[in-house]
């Protein structure tokens, strides 16, 4: 089934060039069906970007998904046009007297700032905390997934001597959980962050569980309230050339940055990337969504408790 997305979204020419099924609202309104309500809070700061990364992953659902777009307004992106934020996103003001199936809540470049210290760290704890019972499942990812951990748990994060760069495998702790259904024993992320999360801390809250680890890079994947919150510290949703352009635009700016590991055909930056994480963040997303959205939603959303 298709995505439901708002007219003119840039993503979905290119999404249509890769042959993937999407639908623009004034279609999707004519099919006499409830589409799962999915609100994307997107704090990268390519916006347009991210947003065909994420769509890509979810049209492979076989259900129908109405995506809408967040936006902060104590926060105003500085490489996204004003125009394609008016015309697509909407202010949490205006969203937060709805309720939604899903939420994905993307990473933002303010890792090394203390919470605290981050200009819409107010607006976003607000978030948080309306999620919790506007929202069926939340998705929260690399930065979001450390802000989240530490405003709902406590979770603190702590600097890298040199970034968490490249793709590293990662095992599953419970094959047996819904968001594992048709793993292999093994699947790789890549990841792209100057901060991390340790397992001892989570341990010590048992509301917190690991679900997927990796020798490497540490922590992957974890999980609070039986999936009403997932937080995963690593980029599933990365394009295949997206650490490629992270690297060459570091490159002899930062002595924090190596080459990505695991990354390139043979190591050698001037040959492609080697792309060993697609079919598994494709079925991580089906997963959340089947399971974690669709499976444990009310039917009258308004029920959303």
């Amino acid at each position: 089934m298709p995505l439901r997305i708002p007219d003119r979204l840039p993503a979905i020419d290119l999404l249509k060039e890769e042959n993937i099924f999407v639908m623009d609202h004034s279609r999707a309104t004519t099919q006499d069906i409830r589409p799962l309500r999915i609100v994307i809070l997107n704090l990268m700061p390519l916006k347009i970007t991210t947003e065909t990364d994420l769509l890509r992953l979810l049209s492979n659902t076989p259900l129908q998904l109405e995506i809408m777009f967040m936006r902060l307004k104590s926060h105003t992106p500085k490489n996204t046009p004003i125009e394609h934020m008016m015309l697509f996103y909407k202010d949490f003001e205006i969203l937060k007297t709805q309720k939604f199936d899903g939420m994905i809540v993307t990473g933002a470049p303010i890792e090394q700032l203390d919470y605290e210290e981050v200009s819409y760290w107010d607006e976003i704890t607000e978030i948080f905390e309306w999620a919790k019972t506007n929202v069926t499942s939340t998705l929260f990812i690399c930065w979001a997934a450390q802000a989240g951990l530490y405003y709902h748990y406590g979770i603190p994060k702590y600097p890298l001597p040199k970034k968490m760069f490249g793709i590293f495998r990662h095992f599953p702790q419970s094959t047996r959980l819904p968001i594992f259904r048709g793993f292999d024993d093994v699947f790789f992320m890549p990841h792209s962050r100057h901060t991390e999360i340790r397992r001892d801390d989570i341990l010590r809250d048992d509301r917190l569980q690991i679900i997927a680890e990796s020798p490497e890079s540490g922590v992957g994947i974890v999980m609070a309230r039986g999936g009403r919150e997932i937080f995963v510290t690593g980029h599933l949703e990365y394009a295949p050339n997206t650490l490629d352009n992270e690297y060459r635009r570091d490159r002899g700016i930062r002595d924090d940055v190596d080459l990505p590991v695991n990354y390139y055909l043979d190591n050698d930056p001037d040959k492609q990337p080697l792309v060993t994480w697609r079919a598994h963040a494709n079925l991580l997303y089906n997963n959340w969504v089947n399971y974690y959205v669709y499976q444990a939603t009310p039917y009258n959303i308004n029920d959303i408790r």
